[in-house]
């Protein structure tokens, strides 16, 4: 199965990749993780300030996950559209020629969680962006992504990363809900 995770900064994504990870469930599992700080460093712009070559590397990074068998990542196509479509650095032709290539690639995912930011405060790891209005304007982009694009497909989950793990194995078919 290939199951990705969506959702604004800050919303705990890879804490619960990083938990699934510890699951018996998912030993058979490849797991890729953020490596925003590794990109930063290697000089390439994040959030507002991404640039076209940028989102191209995250979105080949996006790519090579779905040709990979049994992956679990906290990053997926959408989020690339998404900050993508905000940043202020790319023209738009190039947000929509990206998007419009990404967009048949999402249809890849067996199971696309959407990862609600409600009641999820934003922690400053040094990289993210931290300001609250453009995180909420991202987490927006990528609802009217999935609205657009994914129908039902996208699963919404929140709550705690246990309820969250509980959540991702019920809807995933690993384990009943009395289970």
């Amino acid at each position: 199965m290939k199951i990705g995770f969506c959702g604004t900064m800050s919303v705990g994504k890879t804490t619960l990749v990083k938990a699934l990870k510890e699951l018996p469930e998912f030993k058979n599992y490849t797991f890729r993780t953020e490596r925003s700080k590794y990109l930063m460093e290697m000089g390439i712009p994040l959030n507002t300030d991404s640039t076209y070559k940028g989102q191209l590397v995250f979105a080949a990074e996006r790519a090579a996950e779905l040709m990979q068998k049994n992956i679990i990542t906290d990053r997926t196509i959408i989020d690339v559209m998404a900050f993508s479509k905000l940043s202020t650095s790319m023209k738009d032709y190039e947000k929509h020629h990206l998007s419009a290539a990404l967009f048949h690639l999402i249809q890849e995912y067996d199971y696309l969680f959407y990862v609600s930011p409600k009641g999820v405060k934003i922690e400053d790891n040094g990289v993210r962006e931290t300001d609250a209005e453009y995180r909420m304007a991202i987490d927006r982009e990528i609802r009217s992504i999935i609205n657009m694009h994914c129908g039902k497909k996208a699963i919404t989950i929140s709550g705690t990363t246990e309820e969250r793990i509980a959540q991702v194995l019920y809807s995933t078919g690993i384990r009943s809900y009395m289970d």
